[in-house]
Protein backbone atom coordinates (compact mmCIF):
# COMPACT_ATOMS: atom_id res chain seq x y z
CA UNK A 1 0.00 0.00 0.00
CA UNK A 2 1.23 3.12 -0.87
CA UNK A 3 2.01 6.18 2.14
CA UNK A 4 1.11 9.66 0.96
CA UNK A 5 1.59 11.62 -1.96
CA UNK A 6 4.69 12.07 -4.50
CA UNK A 7 5.50 14.66 -6.90
CA UNK A 8 8.45 16.27 -8.81
CA UNK A 9 9.71 19.55 -9.89
CA UNK A 10 12.36 19.61 -12.90
CA UNK A 11 13.16 22.37 -15.26
CA UNK A 12 14.86 21.00 -18.63
CA UNK A 13 16.09 22.73 -21.43
CA UNK A 14 15.15 22.18 -25.21
CA UNK A 15 16.12 19.18 -25.44
CA UNK A 16 15.34 17.70 -22.55
CA UNK A 17 18.47 17.94 -19.88
CA UNK A 18 18.86 19.31 -16.46
CA UNK A 19 22.50 19.44 -15.74
CA UNK A 20 25.46 19.54 -18.27
CA UNK A 21 27.48 16.42 -18.31
CA UNK A 22 29.31 17.49 -15.44
CA UNK A 23 26.25 17.36 -13.33
CA UNK A 24 25.93 20.85 -12.61
CA UNK A 25 23.27 23.01 -13.48
CA UNK A 26 24.51 25.68 -15.97
CA UNK A 27 23.48 29.43 -16.16
CA UNK A 28 20.72 29.06 -18.44
CA UNK A 29 18.53 26.94 -16.77
CA UNK A 30 18.58 29.07 -13.96
CA UNK A 31 15.38 31.63 -13.66
CA UNK A 32 13.68 33.86 -10.82
CA UNK A 33 10.43 32.80 -11.61
CA UNK A 34 11.28 29.09 -11.82
CA UNK A 35 13.02 29.36 -8.36
CA UNK A 36 9.98 31.20 -6.68
CA UNK A 37 7.88 28.25 -8.48
CA UNK A 38 10.28 25.51 -7.07
CA UNK A 39 10.78 26.95 -3.32
CA UNK A 40 6.94 27.87 -3.20
CA UNK A 41 6.74 23.53 -3.77
CA UNK A 42 9.51 22.28 -1.65
CA UNK A 43 8.13 24.32 1.16
CA UNK A 44 4.49 22.64 1.48
CA UNK A 45 6.61 19.39 1.12
CA UNK A 46 7.21 16.81 4.06
CA UNK A 47 10.28 14.86 2.59
CA UNK A 48 12.43 16.11 -0.21
CA UNK A 49 13.80 12.85 -2.62
CA UNK A 50 16.87 13.67 -4.70
CA UNK A 51 20.39 11.77 -6.02
CA UNK A 52 23.85 13.01 -4.22
CA UNK A 53 23.93 15.39 -6.96
CA UNK A 54 21.00 17.31 -6.94
CA UNK A 55 20.29 19.75 -4.51
CA UNK A 56 18.16 22.72 -3.72
CA UNK A 57 20.36 25.07 -2.55
CA UNK A 58 18.06 27.43 -0.99
CA UNK A 59 18.03 29.43 2.47
CA UNK A 60 15.54 26.66 4.14
CA UNK A 61 17.70 23.49 2.49
CA UNK A 62 18.86 23.10 6.04
CA UNK A 63 15.84 22.36 7.61
CA UNK A 64 14.05 20.17 5.28
CA UNK A 65 13.45 16.39 5.98
CA UNK A 66 15.28 14.68 2.95
CA UNK A 67 16.39 11.07 1.29
CA UNK A 68 19.18 10.73 -0.36
CA UNK A 69 19.72 8.31 -3.01
CA UNK A 70 22.44 6.41 -3.05
CA UNK A 71 23.78 3.05 -4.59
CA UNK A 72 26.77 2.94 -1.75
CA UNK A 73 24.22 1.32 1.38
CA UNK A 74 22.36 -2.16 1.32
CA UNK A 75 19.01 -0.52 2.23
CA UNK A 76 18.71 2.55 5.12
CA UNK A 77 21.32 4.25 6.85
CA UNK A 78 21.50 7.76 8.91
CA UNK A 79 23.84 10.52 6.53
CA UNK A 80 26.88 11.31 7.90
CA UNK A 81 26.25 14.87 8.68
CA UNK A 82 22.65 15.62 8.05
CA UNK A 83 20.29 14.82 10.72
CA UNK A 84 17.82 15.41 8.84
CA UNK A 85 18.96 13.12 5.99
CA UNK A 86 18.61 9.23 5.27
CA UNK A 87 20.35 7.47 3.14
CA UNK A 88 18.56 5.30 0.84
CA UNK A 89 19.32 2.62 -1.62
CA UNK A 90 15.66 1.84 -3.39
CA UNK A 91 16.87 -1.70 -3.96
CA UNK A 92 17.41 -2.91 -0.39
CA UNK A 93 14.03 -0.99 1.23
CA UNK A 94 10.96 0.05 -0.37
CA UNK A 95 9.91 4.05 0.03
CA UNK A 96 7.82 3.30 2.69
CA UNK A 97 10.17 1.85 4.87
CA UNK A 98 12.14 4.78 4.19
CA UNK A 99 9.43 7.15 4.93
CA UNK A 100 9.30 5.49 8.12
CA UNK A 101 12.62 5.39 8.94
CA UNK A 102 12.42 9.08 8.56
CA UNK A 103 9.86 9.32 10.56
CA UNK A 104 7.99 11.34 7.97
CA UNK A 105 3.68 11.78 8.80
CA UNK A 106 1.45 9.07 7.79
CA UNK A 107 0.23 10.87 4.62
CA UNK A 108 3.98 12.38 4.09
CA UNK A 109 3.76 14.48 0.70
CA UNK A 110 7.15 13.92 -1.13
CA UNK A 111 8.93 16.21 -3.41
CA UNK A 112 11.49 14.64 -5.53
CA UNK A 113 13.76 16.80 -7.01
CA UNK A 114 16.52 14.76 -9.52
CA UNK A 115 18.64 13.40 -10.89
CA UNK A 116 17.54 11.29 -13.94
CA UNK A 117 17.41 7.51 -11.58
CA UNK A 118 15.38 9.36 -8.89
CA UNK A 119 12.91 10.92 -11.46
CA UNK A 120 12.65 7.57 -13.15
CA UNK A 121 12.17 5.75 -9.79
CA UNK A 122 9.13 7.17 -9.14
CA UNK A 123 6.97 7.78 -12.65
CA UNK A 124 4.57 5.03 -12.09
CA UNK A 125 3.66 6.46 -8.84
CA UNK A 126 3.86 10.40 -9.55
CA UNK A 127 0.62 12.29 -8.49
CA UNK A 128 1.92 15.43 -10.16
CA UNK A 129 5.14 16.31 -12.16
CA UNK A 130 5.66 19.84 -12.56
CA UNK A 131 7.73 20.17 -15.72
CA UNK A 132 9.58 23.69 -16.72
CA UNK A 133 11.16 24.40 -20.41
CA UNK A 134 13.93 26.70 -20.77
CA UNK A 135 13.09 26.69 -24.74
CA UNK A 136 16.74 28.83 -25.56
CA UNK A 137 18.81 26.44 -23.82
CA UNK A 138 20.65 23.63 -25.35
CA UNK A 139 23.12 20.93 -23.40
CA UNK A 140 24.00 18.55 -25.68
CA UNK A 141 25.53 15.51 -24.13
CA UNK A 142 24.21 16.80 -20.86
CA UNK A 143 22.03 15.15 -17.96
CA UNK A 144 18.52 14.52 -19.37
CA UNK A 145 15.50 14.19 -16.76
CA UNK A 146 14.79 10.86 -17.48
CA UNK A 147 17.31 7.98 -18.76
CA UNK A 148 14.87 7.80 -21.89
CA UNK A 149 15.60 11.14 -22.76
CA UNK A 150 17.12 12.28 -25.40
CA UNK A 151 15.61 8.78 -27.25
CA UNK A 152 11.73 10.17 -26.27
CA UNK A 153 11.13 13.71 -25.15
CA UNK A 154 10.24 14.36 -21.10
CA UNK A 155 6.74 14.49 -22.01
CA UNK A 156 6.55 11.29 -24.01
CA UNK A 157 7.81 9.61 -21.09
CA UNK A 158 5.36 10.97 -18.75
CA UNK A 159 2.41 10.14 -21.03
CA UNK A 160 3.83 6.48 -21.18
CA UNK A 161 3.89 6.62 -17.30
CA UNK A 162 0.09 7.37 -16.91
CA UNK A 163 0.19 11.22 -17.20
CA UNK A 164 -1.81 13.47 -18.54
CA UNK A 165 -0.84 17.15 -19.39
CA UNK A 166 -2.29 20.14 -17.87
CA UNK A 167 -2.62 23.43 -19.53
CA UNK A 168 0.75 25.55 -20.26
CA UNK A 169 1.51 28.40 -17.79
CA UNK A 170 4.09 31.17 -18.78
CA UNK A 171 6.28 31.64 -16.11
CA UNK A 172 8.60 33.88 -17.90
CA UNK A 173 7.68 35.59 -20.66
CA UNK A 174 10.75 37.31 -21.73
CA UNK A 175 12.69 34.23 -21.80
CA UNK A 176 9.78 31.88 -22.67
CA UNK A 177 9.79 29.88 -19.53
CA UNK A 178 6.78 27.95 -19.79
CA UNK A 179 5.23 25.42 -16.77
CA UNK A 180 3.15 22.39 -17.53
CA UNK A 181 2.17 20.18 -14.40
CA UNK A 182 1.15 17.12 -15.32
CA UNK A 183 -1.05 14.10 -13.40
CA UNK A 184 -2.26 10.89 -13.35
CA UNK A 185 -4.86 9.89 -15.53
CA UNK A 186 -6.63 8.10 -12.90
CA UNK A 187 -5.96 7.85 -9.14
CA UNK A 188 -3.06 5.96 -7.55
CA UNK A 189 -5.19 4.64 -5.28
CA UNK A 190 -7.56 2.70 -7.86
CA UNK A 191 -4.97 0.97 -9.77
CA UNK A 192 -4.25 -2.55 -9.87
Amino acid sequence: MSRGYIEAYAIVSEDGMLAEANRVMPRSLRYEADQRFFEHGLDHADVLVHGRHSQEQQPRSPLRRRMVLTRRIPALAAHPTNPLALLWNPVGASFEQALEALKAPEQAKAVVIGGPDGFALFLDRYDRFHLTRAPHARLPGGIPVFPEVPRRTPEEVLAAHGMIPGPIEELDRVNGLTLVTWRRAYPRCHRQ
